[in-house]
């Protein structure tokens, strides 16, 4: 395992350039299955993640082409469906839960994909019945092998266009149908989908390569299937997550920081969120700009109860962001609840920010309260262990601004969703140094 040693309480400086979106990437990614022409995807973050999942279109037969840095063509005119059926493909789709995207596309254009179980973050139970029983309504058949924890749908006569109402709206769930029903006979209209603008980006790809998505960006899709789609030339968006945890390491380590070039208008409620924590933020032309603050006053309800802070789909507050949310209030002035709906065990990292004497209460698997310092006394350096992408980098954010020097075991964890993280922090002056063991 790999460790970042941190020497923290510096303030920090300067532009840091959010990477293309790990969320958006892979569901894009997937999409090249649809097609034997040629596809060109642009801001494709070097991360583990995603970078695994070109590697199992790689081995899938996808031809593969680097064409600059984030930007590579794809060309998927001679699919090996024998690599499903592989251990190789056991061993590498079970590592990464973005493969399960693979199997909307796979079963539209050939009549069948398959899955092994998922691997992922450990952050709760992450169903995938939302997906299966999108395939199922559109007539593929379900099986599934429980002694290999194999799934797998076939459609050998094709899918058939259906209405569905989704039991959550689910972002990859969605995504993975509507790949599957781009290619449907007739009409596909799906209730609650997700409509995060990962998924309009989705569609709107999609819409470029040949396909009829209407509602884009609402909660209603309906999708007329067309006998095939051609290429298309698409570029990801910058990383809205990534935005948010710089944004969250600014005000805890209160320097003055630039973030450039993030797509203001696909933020949502992410910007008025931190302000209501007190944090102060500018928007100059298409960046956000964070000046030093000597301390940032949690804003209460005007009855005068506590700020609560809760995730929802969009476009309410993304779940990926509360960890990054907790962090930061834990030397805010004042207290706020955070309240984490989606998963059940995300906040189980706050034992760690307790060692280094944050002021919190878990309340439960999903709530908790966090009554911050105003920078009185400074968090603790200490020993941790990263559980998983986003605890990862809010316990990074917690060390740059403790005191002392902290280390953080486990860091792929951190890499899967985080481009070169500690070459950019040092670039605006952190004190980071990548230890390999």
């Amino acid at each position: 395992m790999g460790t970042f040693q941190i020497e923290g309480g510096h303030r920090l400086q300067g532009e840091i350039q959010p990477q293309g979106a790990k969320n958006e990437a892979l569901q894009i990614l997937c999409a090249v299955l649809l097609t034997p022409d040629e596809v060109i995807i642009e801001n494709i973050p070097n991360i583990r993640d995603v970078n695994k999942l070109i590697t199992i279109l790689g081995n899938l037969g996808v031809k593969i082409q680097k064409l600059g840095e984030g930007r590579y063509a794809f060309k998927a005119d001679d699919v090996n469906l024998k690599y499903l059926e592989s251990e190789l493909f056991k061993e590498e789709g079970s590592s990464l839960r973005g493969s399960i995207m693979i199997v909307g596309p796979l079963l539209a254009r050939f009549g069948k994909g398959y899955i092994p179980r998922p691997g992922g973050d450990k952050i709760g139970r992450r169903r995938l019945d939302t997906h299966f029983e999108g395939f199922i309504r559109l007539g593929a058949n379900f099986r599934y092998n429980k002694e290999e924890r194999f799934y797998g749908v076939e459609a050998p006569d094709g899918l058939e266009g259906t209405y569905m109402l989704l039991d959550q709206a689910s972002v990859t769930g969605t995504a993975n149908i509507v790949m599957a029903a781009v290619l449907a006979k007739g009409t596909t209209t799906i209730y609650n989908a997700a409509c995060e603008p990962y998924l309009q980006q989705l569609c709107k790809m999609l819409n470029a390569m040949g396909a009829k998505i209407s509602g884009v960006g609402s909660n209603l899709l309906v999708i007329e299937g067309v006998e095939s789609l051609g290429g298309c030339t698409h570029r990801i968006l910058p990383d809205m997550i990534e935005i948010g945890s710089w944004i969250g390491l600014a005000a805890m380590t209160r320097s003055e920081i630039t973030i450039k070039n993030v797509s203001w208008e696909n933020l949502g409620l992410i910007p008025d969120t931190f302000r209501k924590l007190g944090i102060k933020l500018e928007k100059k032309g298409d960046d956000i700009f964070i000046p030093a603050q000597e301390s940032y006053e949690i804003q209460g309800y005007i009855d005068g109860s506590i700020l609560t802070v809760a995730d929802a789909p969009w476009p309410g507050f993304t779940p990926d962001l509360l960890s990054i949310v907790l962090v930061v209030c834990t030397q805010a002035k004042g207290s706020v609840l955070i309240h984490q709906k989606m998963f059940e065990s995300r906040l189980f990292f706050v034992d760690k920010l307790i060692d280094m004497g944050a002021k919190i209460i878990l309340c439960d698997p999903h709530r908790a309260t966090v009554i911050g310092h105003d920078f009185q006394s400074s968090l603790k350096a200490t020993t941790m262990v990263s559980p998983d992408i986003r605890a990862g980098i809010s316990l990074l954010i917690a060390a740059l601004s403790a005191k002392g020097t902290s280390t953080i075991n486990n860091i792929e964890q951190i890499d899967r969703g985080y481009e070169r993280i500690d070459e950019r922090l040092r670039a605006i002056g952190a004190k980071i140094t990548r230890l390999n063991s």
